[in-house]
């Protein structure tokens, strides 16, 4: 077999054709005992959802449950106690992403945003994210984003900020791109409905499309994943399979070849039901409760 043909099997990911799900779940603590590069942390109760205020010893409670399998956790928010999360995270050994949530109101974005310069300036910040697929959601425009990035940038010099976005964000705006010290690209198949059998290929091409557009800037998967509970999407199903398939592809990928990957999530949130539909409870690995859902 040729170096390229080789090439081109350890991109299409594992062969899972004659995989048990006692084999995949083996497989994927394998993987997690081995840590992760990072993953999305929330750390909101059942019950709660944005706009609660969470505290200090939820945090921590959550982040005891996370901290042997991962290096870096990606926040967020900066406000109703999610500015806690950072100093917390570096307390208990972690790097820290910090995000502020930008949406259309203004008043709120203000808040974020000195929150974020304030966490970061006091040393609990290794990456800042200047909103999360805010221009997705056309909450604002291009020029409304770029000014909260500058601002961000001119308040922190030698912190690189970035901006969250679906990947094909950054290819279709080179402004923001241009802005970007580091490009934090949102990567799903699943939201896609790409089939699982071509999943791991097609989030690959997702991230390749960014790393083109970054003209040689840093490029960090700031989101992936895939649900195991709910309705299939187009030809993406949600099931445990599935997730364990996704999550062992992308953990392999990520350390071979040194790929900077937030997975998502840390656990599963009952609020995300409204925005995203059944499936939105079902993203984490561990679930609501904090027990890890794959087990044998």
């Amino acid at each position: 077999m040729s170096f390229r043909s080789e090439k081109i099997l350890s991109l299409a990911g594992v062969d899972f054709n004659h995989s048990k799900e006692d084999d995949l779940i083996a497989q994927f603590n394998k993987y997690l005992k081995n840590g992760m590069h990072g993953i999305c942390f929330s750390s909101y109760l059942d019950g709660q959802e944005p706009g609660s205020i969470i505290t200090a010893e939820q945090i921590q409670e959550r982040i005891e449950i996370i901290k042997p399998y991962t290096k870096w956790i990606r926040t967020f928010s900066c406000t109703d106690g999610n500015e806690l999360i950072p100093v917390i995270a570096k307390e208990n050994g972690l790097k820290v992403m910090v995000g502020a949530w930008l949406s259309d109101d203004k008043e709120l974005n203000e808040k974020e945003v000195v929150n974020l310069i304030k966490v970061a300036k006091a040393g609990d910040a290794d990456l800042v994210a200047v909103g999360n697929e805010v221009l997705y959601r056309e909450e604002l425009n291009e020029e409304e984003l770029l000014g909260y990035i500058r601002q961000v940038k001119k308040a922190l010099p030698g912190i690189e900020v970035g901006y969250v976005d679906a990947y094909y964000e950054f290819v279709n705006r080179p402004a923001i791109t241009e802005a970007c010290d580091v490009i934090f690209a949102n990567c799903y198949s699943f939201w896609e409905g790409c089939h699982i059998d071509y999943s791991h290929v097609y989030m690959q091409n997702m991230y390749f499309q960014a790393v083109r557009a970054a003209n040689g800037k840093r490029v960090i998967i700031s989101e992936t994943g895939w649900p195991n509970v709910g309705t299939a999407f187009e030809g993406a199903e949600p099931n445990t399979e599935n997730a364990l398939r996704y999550f062992i592809n992308t953990q392999k990928w990520s350390r071979e070849e040194n790929i900077e990957l937030m997975y998502f999530s840390s656990f599963d949130e009952s609020w995300k039901v409204g925005a995203e539909g059944d499936v939105g409870a079902y993203w984490g690995l561990w679930d609501k409760h904090g027990k890890l859902k794959y087990q044998k």
